[in-house]
């Protein structure tokens, strides 16, 4: 598997997406305190920190949380004093490098009214997190058979400049037809059409999903890990008395 360079710094935004995209296009979905963010609660499950080093951006996170809150970060292995890892997921990010982006004629935007589908799909299919509100954070494009919604694919994470593609699932009825193929391509051409470029993230061990977007143009970036994170009560309680 081949691995790709964007730059030749020693940090990119793609490094910390879910910051950059809460203190930048997303910030209206962000609820901040100094060096720490989180999306909404019913609209995604991600929180960040400006600096995973910082002992202060830890701080911050642990007054947005509360005392026993939990908290999903990318990036964490070790967790900082105050806090526990109760949870490890290893995935991959993959950026476009020559994805042929194109809309979809049989792809219907979905919104509000279309949640219960939306998360009656996710349940059976399991392709990541989806709330009640992720379908505000971008386009979501699906396609139905006889009114069904068999298929899915849209906009999540939104860092300058980049919109992570997420939420990729098909019924398993209608697997190996090409629909999330084709709707990956939907949803990449209104990313490209406002001069973004697309990203994902995937599990690692997803050799299916990883093997089928470096088939139609994705590279890998990186490598990583998602953590879930408790804040310890009695760490928080010392501070603050």
């Amino acid at each position: 598997m081949s691995v790709i360079t964007l730059d030749a710094s020693s940090s990119h935004v793609l490094d910390n997406p879910a910051w950059a995209a809460l203190t930048g296009p997303h910030a209206h979905f962000a609820e901040r305190i100094g060096h720490a963010a989180r999306y909404h609660q019913d609209v995604a499950p991600f929180c960040a920190v400006s600096d995973e080093g910082d002992p202060r951006a830890w701080g911050d996170l642990a007054a947005l949380v509360g005392p026993g809150g939990t908290a999903s970060v990318r990036g964490v292995t070790e967790a900082p004093e105050g806090w526990e890892v109760v949870g490890i997921g290893h995935g991959v990010q993959l950026v476009d490098t020559g994805l042929r982006a194109e809309p979809d004629p049989e792809a219907v935007r979905l919104g509000s009214d279309d949640v219960p589908e939306i998360l009656d799909l996710v349940a059976r299919t399991e392709p990541g997190p989806y709330l009640p509100r992720t379908v505000e954070m971008g386009t979501y494009l699906g396609i139905r058979h006889r009114g069904r919604l068999i298929a899915l694919a849209g906009e999540r994470l939104r860092p300058p400049g980049w919109t992570e593609i997420s939420a990729v699932c098909t019924d398993p009825a209608y697997r190996g037809r090409g629909l999330a193929t084709r709707l990956v391509r939907a949803v990449a051409a209104g990313i490209k059409e406002r001069g973004e470029r697309p990203f994902l993230h995937a599990r690692a061990d997803n050799a299916n999903a990883i093997r089928l977007y470096e088939s139609i143009g994705f590279t890998l970036r990186c490598r990583t890990v998602f953590s879930l994170v408790r804040q310890t009560e009695a760490v928080f309680l010392e501070e603050t008395a």
